[in-house]
């Protein structure tokens, strides 16, 4: 059996992007994906890059190091992704109020702009005048996530990762706080470290080797068209994005314990009316978000895939009707909407690489500092901000 120097459990975005990372600092790799078909948010999520909405010192400078990666990412992997820069228009309601809105974009690192009615829809020639009073809009970085995740698999292994299709079942644990390696559900497989990128499972995944996490998910539902002849310019989302709103009131320290017993919904869900098209012609349409602790809970397709029409609808009429198919995700996020990186608590060489909500901005520059660190005895300090433990 081959002792890696890394396994790395998930192969959605952001397991597969780390992965390629520490290969490419000339580490022994295994990535260990269950999924042929790629499949939850790394299949259904919009690819937007939201790389102007740094708050901090500490975001504003993972946005513009992600940016700068994104722009030249395709001759990197020698795979394109579909990287596009369009316009994001942040629809306005006639009756909100909007020096406030205004007043709470101040913080990000380029303030989107509010324009008239009448610009919004030279902008976007689809919407509908009469329901919005105008609209924000700042550029956006755009890729198409399938894409993005296959061109970094498909990168990793040719600089000699190891992809193998199995479901992680648990990890084996040794002595003295120390991690052997996972246990699949064909075989086992031994590393010096593992990094668990397993999203919105991840805190199922660790309580079953006692290990508790304070990291949550909502159920995000969305509507995917076929290729269609109607264009769409931009990525049309509301101005309150409420789905956020949502993520900090689900999440907490109060109502943690919720989340380890299926069958609650701490707050109730919402609903983002938003759109983005492809390259190839397809829509996404959504998006219904839900805080339910049970990752498996049933939901009510035709009803959610109604209430997305409608409300769509009302901002895009022409999108009301076309055909589509209702689909489901699961999203992670943490307490403070920051990822969860390094190592857990006291465990000496089993990292998190997950609890990233909105990723894309960051992830490509999180997973080049990760692997740059794993090869040198020194902590990123920029990292040490994102210690799992941060919240206790």
């Amino acid at each position: 059996m081959n002792k890696f120097d890394w396994i790395v459990v998930g192969g959605g975005i952001t397991g597969t992007a780390l992965a390629y990372e520490l290969a490419n600092q000339g580490l022994s790799v295994l990535l260990l994906e269950q999924d042929v078909t790629l499949q939850g948010a790394s299949r259904y999520g919009y690819g937007g890059i939201a790389y102007w909405a740094g708050t901090t010192e500490l975001t504003r400078q993972l946005c513009a190091e992600g940016i700068a990666i994104h722009r030249s990412l395709a001759d990197e992997l020698e795979s394109d992704p579909e990287f596009r820069e369009l316009d994001l228009v942040l629809t306005v309601p006639p009756d909100a109020d909007i020096p406030a809105i205004a007043q709470s974009y101040q913080a990000f690192a380029i303030p989107p702009q509010y324009v008239e009615r009448q610009q919004a829809c030279e902008l976007e020639p689809l919407l509908n005048p009469a329901a919005i009073s105008g609209a924000f809009t700042v550029r956006h970085g755009h890729v198409n996530l399938g894409k993005l995740v296959e061109a970094y698999r498909q990168a990793f292994i040719k600089r000699g990762g190891t992809l193998q299709i199995e479901t992680a079942m648990a990890v084996l644990e040794g002595d003295g706080k120390q991690v052997q390696g996972i246990q699949g559900r064909q075989n086992t497989y031994s590393a010096k470290n593992i990094a668990i990128c397993t999203g919105a499972l991840t805190r199922l995944f660790l309580r079953q080797a006692g290990i508790a996490i304070a990291q949550y998910f909502t159920h995000a539902e969305l509507i995917e068209t076929p290729p269609l002849d109607i264009k769409l310019r931009s990525l049309v989302m509301p101005a309150q994005t409420r789905r956020f709103q949502l993520e900090a009131r689900a999440s907490q320290a109060e109502i943690d314990s919720l989340w380890d017993h299926p069958g609650h919904e701490p707050v109730p869900a919402i609903l983002d009316a938003g759109a983005i098209q492809f390259l190839d012609g397809r829509m996404r349409l959504g998006q219904i978000s839900r805080a339910l602790t049970d990752p498996f809970a049933p939901l009510d397709a035709a009803a959610s895939e109604t209430a997305i029409r409608t409300q769509v609808g009302a901002i895009l009429p022409a999108l009301q009707d076309v055909p589509g198919t209702w689909h489901h995700c699961l999203i992670a996020f943490s307490r403070d909407s920051l990822p969860l990186i390094g190592p857990i608590a006291d465990w000496k060489n089993l990292h998190l690489f997950s609890g990233f909500s909105n990723p894309l901005a960051i992830v490509p520059a999180l997973a080049r500092r990760f692997a740059k660190q794993a090869t040198i005895a020194k902590t990123d300090p920029l990292l040490k901000q994102l210690l799992p433990n941060r919240f206790g």
